[in-house]
């Protein structure tokens, strides 16, 4: 008789079998390489992947009231800038603002554009005004002050500028590097699946002093795929 899989009961595949594609898929292998290594064909892969990659984004929760020292930043994914396109991160990119408590974890949106009124929203719903705020020089932050975030500092990238002190935001940047390697290995993703890739790239960074393996097995005891 065949052993009950305790972390994947939807689908056909023994748990000796889904614990070394689940080992593989930590170690961040393709899914053409996991169906050859295991014998599964790759559809079926696929499926467990997407279905790994939604519990991976239910785990991505929303920060209530991030305190302490947060940097703040907006990063550009898609095809490179279009020539005779002008603007912030123009061409068609789809925008991402992230969220880094230093010490702790990212949070990412995908947001509709980088203005003031958009950004402040989101900052004030999410970062306690008491926090020590990080930003770069882009406009879409100025008057942060004015709204209460007494400790708002900047580091102005354009004049060169990195590091003031303890002002900067090379947490956050760290982050958007890491993603965008990652997301490279795919050669485009489908306007409906960035938003699932997005948040593995953040769930792999916030445990990324953890063996993922393990952690995702313990993930999935607790409520199985």
């Amino acid at each position: 008789m065949q052993q009950v899989n305790r972390y994947c009961k939807s689908a056909k595949i023994s748990e000796v079998k889904f614990r070394y594609l689940l080992r593989l898929f930590a170690l961040d292998l393709t899914a053409s390489d996991t169906a050859r290594l295991t014998g599964l064909n790759t559809r079926s892969v696929n499926t467990i992947y997407l279905r790994l990659r939604r519990r991976m984004q239910a785990e991505c929760r929303v920060p209530v009231e991030l305190a302490g020292a947060v940097e703040l930043d907006e990063c550009y994914f898609g095809p490179r800038r279009v020539r005779g396109k002008r603007g912030r991160g123009a061409g068609g990119k789809t925008v991402v603002f992230g969220l880094f408590k230093r010490g702790g974890q990212v949070y990412t949106e995908i947001v509709p554009n980088c203005q003031k009124k958009t950004l402040q929203a989101i900052i004030r719903g999410k970062v306690d005004v008491s926090a020590m705020v990080n930003t770069d020089g882009w406009r879409g932050y100025d008057g942060l002050v004015d709204v209460g975030y007494d400790r708002h500092f900047r580091v102005h990238h354009g004049q060169d500028e990195f590091v003031q002190g303890a002002a900067h935001i090379n947490g956050i940047e760290s982050f958007w590097g890491f993603a965008k390697a990652r997301l490279q290995q795919f050669r485009g993703l489908r306007q409906e699946l960035f938003l699932l890739h997005l948040k593995e790239c953040e769930f792999r960074f916030n445990h990324r002093q953890q063996d993922l393996y393990k952690s995702l097995l313990k993930l999935l005891r607790q409520q199985p795929l």
